[in-house]
């Protein structure tokens, strides 16, 4: 219904909702879903961030990187 999208530097790049969700009589549910949106793809941007600089060090973890 919300989805967001992220760069790599964790900044929102686009928000795109369903127009069902738009319903001015339940701001609060709407802003809930923004929410999640937006921490779901920060989660995937970090995760993705984490899977190529474990790529890129072959598995070794390097203090203070993640």
């Amino acid at each position: 219904m919300v989805k967001a999208l992220v760069n790599g530097q964790q900044e929102l790049l686009t928000l795109r909702m369903d127009p069902q969700v738009v319903d001015p009589e339940d701001l609060d549910m709407l802003q809930d879903l923004v929410v999640a949106a937006v921490n779901v793809a920060l989660k995937k941007s970090r995760d993705l961030a984490q899977a190529e600089m474990s790529k890129a060090t072959g598995g070794l973890r390097l203090p203070g990187l993640f």
